[in-house]
This record gives structure tokens, C-alpha cells and sequence, in this order.
């Protein structure tokens, strides 16, 4: 091989990988003017001076951050917002996981159908769905109508917690269930069987051998499903009324009724910040459980 072969073979490989690269441009310029350079906007809004005769006066400011750091009642919303999230989270963890496991495990046939069903919900919209829990849930929906039928007191289903708790566990569950189930399908059934073989009851095969191999799927899930709930608006404003108030809600409410469009914009940043530490937390503790286990 002469010296200018030598030199212009190794090149060649590098076209290749080169080549691969420019197959992820599209989805990079997605994100980038979809994902990227909004919040860049809204974080560059944030730190504009609020005017009550324009958005806002170009002059920088800390003040907006300065004022929300402050404010106890922005903190209280924080930390209602993060434990709806985090109930929403767990309540759909303890529903989808029997039923992950049910479609994993099912035959091929069956587990078809049920895929549809699982994923049936994801074609209506938010919208309508919520409007759906409403019939069901106010004073005088079916549920209570029923209970007044029977003769008992009825329950404050609407307006509350509870109904917004309802509401975002129904419309994100899909999403946790369809985590959980791809990791279980890839986890060999016949490692169960080896474990029950050695002694181990169905539990404890279950605990020490199929649950820790799923936990790729329960971290993807819990993720999504949180970040899916703490940026939620139109089920808490629906099913929650005036009575519950989140982040997203404020934010809203801070740039519409308020006119404050640096005021929202740096509580969305803000918001955006704790939500990125705390999903930063978990990933870390779920990634030392998932070494120890």
C-alpha cells in the first residue's frame, strides 16, 4: 500500500459515521425550534422589566426571580403542584403495573386486544375526557345521583383533590402501562420458572427476579407520567375549579389576568428548574436501587 492510500483510507470510515450523524438533523432541528428556542424566548422574557402599558420594557431584571424566591404562597403552589404529581405518579404505578404484567404475559392474539384497549383512551381528547369525569364526578353527576338512589350521604367528588387525582390518574395510566409492559416482554418468563424450580415461591420469583429487570420500564414510566402531570392545565382547571390551583394554572392566571408576562414567564423558568432537580434526584436513587437489587 503506497503512503497516499494509507493516508486516505482511514478517512472513509469517518465519512460513514459522518453520514449516520446527518440522519439525526431532522429531529435535532425539531427540538431546537420546537423545544429550545422558546424557552430560550420565555427565559429571555423573564428578566425583562414588567410595564402596565406593554408586555414588557426591555430593561434586564432579576426582580421577578427575586420576588417569586420570596413569596411563601409561590412555594405552597410549588409544592402542591409537586404532590399531585408525585400522588398521580404513584396511584398510577400501584393500577399499571398488575396490568402491564397481565399484557406481557398474555398469548400473542390476546395481547393484541388488549394493547387496543389500553391505548383506546389516547384517541379522545384531553378535553373530552375531562368533560366525561365531570358528568360523573359533580354534585349532581351519576355517581352521587346513585348514592342518593341508595339512600346515602353524597360525596364531594369535584372541586378538590380528589377529582383532579381522578382525572390525571385516567388520562396518563396509558402511558405507564405501556412503559412497564415493553420492559416485561423483554424479561425472559422462563427465569420465573427457574427461580420457583429453586425453591423460591411465586412472590419472592416474582420480587427478586421479574420486578428489579422491569425497573427500566417503572423509572420511564413514573418519569413521563410525572412530568405529564405537573405540566397539566386543563384537568386541574376543570376538575379542580377554583379550589386548586397548580403551577401551570398560575402561570396562566399571571400572564392573562395579571398582564405580568415576566412575572409567569420567570415562574415557568423557575418551575421548570425544580422540576428538572427533582427528576435529577430521582434518577439518581432509582439508578443506585437499581444497582443494589
Amino acid at each position: 500500500m503506497s503512503v497516499a492510500e494509507a493516508t486516505v483510507a482511514p478517512a472513509r470510515p469517518a465519512g460513514r459515521v459522518s453520514g449516520r450523524h446527518l440522519l439525526i438533523l431532522p429531529a435535532l432541528a425539531v427540538l431546537v425550534v420546537f423545544f429550545v428556542a422558546p424557552y430560550l424566548n420565555l427565559l429571555l422574557i423573564s428578566v425583562m422589566t414588567p410595564s402596565p402599558r406593554a408586555a414588557y420594557l426591555r430593561v434586564l431584571t432579576l426582580d421577578n426571580y427575586a420576588r417569586l424566591v420570596r413569596d411563601p404562597f409561590t412555594w405552597s403552589v410549588v409544592w402542591h403542584t409537586m404532590w399531585l404529581g408525585m400522588a398521580t405518579t404513584a396511584l398510577s404505578l400501584v393500577l399499571a403495573y398488575p396490568l402491564a404484567y397481565h399484557l406481557a404475559r398474555s398469548p400473542r392474539g390476546a395481547r393484541g386486544a388488549l394493547m387496543v384497549l389500553v391505548i383506546s383512551p389516547l384517541l379522545v381528547g384531553v378535553l373530552i375526557r375531562t368533560y366525561g369525569w365531570m358528568i360523573l364526578l359533580q354534585d349532581t353527576g351519576l355517581i352521587n345521583q346513585l348514592l342518593r338512589a341508595l339512600g346515602l350521604r353524597t360525596v364531594p367528588l369535584m372541586y378538590n383533590n380528589l377529582g383532579v387525582l381522578i382525572g390525571l390518574t385516567h388520562v396518563f395510566i396509558p402511558f405507564m402501562v405501556l412503559s412497564i409492559a415493553g420492559t416485561i416482554q423483554g424479561v425472559d418468563p422462563e427465569l420465573e420458572l427457574a427461580a420457583r424450580s429453586l425453591g423460591a415461591g411465586a412472590w419472592r420469583a416474582f420480587w427478586r427476579v421479574t420486578f428489579p429487570l422491569s425497573l427500566p420500564g417503572v423509572i420511564a414510566g413514573t418519569v413521563l407520567v410525572f412530568v405529564l402531570t405537573v405540566s397539566s392545565y386543563v384537568i386541574p382547571s376543570l376538575l379542580g375549579g377554583f379550589t386548586v390551583l397548580t403551577i401551570p394554572i398560575l402561570v396562566v392566571r399571571t400572564i392573562t389576568e395579571l398582564f405580568n408576562w415576566p412575572g409567569g414567564s420567570a415562574l415557568a423558568i423557575l418551575f421548570f428548574a425544580i422540576t428538572l432537580g427533582a427528576l435529577w434526584v430521582y434518577l439518581r436513587l432509582a439508578g443506585r436501587t437499581g444497582r443494589t437489587t
